[in-house]
């Protein structure tokens, strides 16, 4: 999954030491001891695996962090340079590498990144039939409900809405869904089942507009909503007819309900369905389904 991209010894202790069942996140910080979240746990990464010892603990150097950046990017950063100006490079797996240094920008826009100072790793699992506590919800007899994944970062957002795409196909639901995959991290594994048709690594106002146009979809899924760009490209494909299934960062109804960009979805009741996910009981755990209203339908 990682072999050309971590240096060898930090590869050696992980693949033959920790293993990545259960292994979510790498993180490598210059000069700092090498971090491993464990479905929600943290912990040092030593030669002989994970530890709590901070004495037993690997640091990260700098030609460490550039090493994996350099890999990451084939051997070619030129090739890469659009994915690291959005601060990440992406692998053909679904591997997501979050990069820190300098940011260069040029115009108020940003240039590029240089120094890499720390790199974060995120590492993508198929969970099956994680989504299925909510789909009842969402999946209705008639057609499917406009819904929004609420959970904080880590927390299984892209994990549900991976499988909810799935799940639609395996039900043999022939729905023209259009998956935009801006990040590279939905369509892994064994793909998105029979009836995804999938636009990766563009911005999501071109994959809305581009898509809704050229593939017809009944459904658009996207994830990490962020911006008002986003905004305007969810309420543009409702006014076309188009349902969504989105995700968002946020640790609470309340918080996400802070977020001015999304006031007038809230207001406009676009979202029939809020879906709150945690990692209290590890990534994935499901806090409750809301209606547009915010009324509670189901609880755990």
């Amino acid at each position: 999954m990682l072999e050309g991209i971590l240096p060898d010894e930090i590869m050696y202790a992980i693949k033959n030491k920790v293993g990545f069942a259960s292994l979510n996140e790498i993180r490598l910080r210059a000069n700092k001891p090498i971090l491993l979240s464990l479905m929600g746990q943290k912990f040092f990464l030593s030669s002989s695996g994970k530890t709590l010892n901070l004495h037993e603990a690997m640091f990260a150097t700098p030609s460490m962090i550039e090493e994996i950046v350099f890999r990451a990017s084939e051997c070619s950063i030129y090739s890469v340079a659009e994915q690291i100006k959005k601060g990440f490079i992406a692998t053909p797996n679904g591997i997501r590498i979050g990069i820190a240094g300098n940011v260069v920008e040029e115009n108020q826009n940003v240039k590029t990144i240089t120094n890499f100072s720390s790199v974060n790793i995120r590492i993508p699992h198929e969970i099956k039939n994680c989504s299925l506590k909510a789909f009842s919800s969402i999946v209705k007899p008639d057609g499917v409900l406009n819904s929004l994944i609420i959970s904080p970062p880590g927390a299984g957002k892209t994990t549900f809405l991976r499988d909810f795409v799935c799940q639609l196909s395996e039900r043999n639901l022939p729905y023209n869904i259009l998956v935009l995959d801006e990040r590279g991290e939905l369509n892994i594994g064994k793909g998105l089942g029979n009836y995804a048709d999938v636009i990766s690594f563009g911005s999501k106002r071109v994959g809305f507009e581009n898509g809704i146009r050229s593939l017809a979809p009944n459904i658009i899924v996207t994830d990490e909503l962020s911006e008002w760009e986003d905004v305007d490209a969810v309420e543009f494909a409702s006014n076309c007819g188009v349902n969504i299934v989105a995700s968002i960062h946020s640790d609470s109804l309340d918080s996400f309900l802070q977020k001015a960009a999304f006031k007038p979805l809230v207001d406009e009741k676009i979202f029939k369905r809020y879906i709150l996910l945690s990692s209290r009981e590890g990534p994935g755990t499901m806090e409750g389904i809301f209606d547009e209203n915010f009324n509670r339908i189901l609880r755990w």
